[in-house]
């Protein structure tokens, strides 16, 4: 939007309109070319800009990404140590518990074969006595006949 410059009346009178005129065109038209090329460097700046700031966003992004990956991969390596430590654990509890069921079997069947072995001791006397027993009484009813 060019500028109308306003000059005074004796300027005017001193040169006359016409070479008044001619110069008012060739400030406007001065000013008009120095406007655009300011545009065309204010562009050129933003565009320089722009895209400085682009490169730092990305810059940074990758940076974030590297120390992302890193934090991952820590976190993983952790995660895997708690993991085998746990595994490690539970094994040698599994390994307590069936160290501790044999035992208890082992006991058991111990247990198991004295009471048997006992049982058959007292079924043995049990039924030795009754058949004495009754060997006598059919003996004494045999006798008294």
């Amino acid at each position: 939007m060019p500028i109308t410059a306003k000059l005074s009346r004796r300027f005017y009178e001193q040169f006359g309109d016409e070479i008044v005129a001619e110069l008012v065109d060739w400030f406007n038209a001065v000013d008009a070319t120095y406007r655009s090329d300011l545009r065309e460097i204010n562009e050129l700046n933003f565009s320089r800009f722009d895209a400085k700031l682009e490169q730092r966003f990305a810059e940074q992004d990758a940076r974030w990404e590297r120390r992302f990956a890193q934090q991952d991969a820590k976190w993983e390596h952790r995660f895997a140590e708690q993991d085998a430590k746990w595994d490690r654990r539970f094994a040698e509890q599994d390994a307590k518990w069936e160290r501790r069921f044999a035992e208890l079997e082992s006991r058991i069947e111990t247990t198991a074969a004295g009471l048997r072995t006992e049982l058959v001791r007292w079924m043995f006397a049990f039924w030795t006595t009754n058949t004495l027993m009754l060997a006598g009484l059919l003996l004494a009813v045999l006798r008294s006949r």
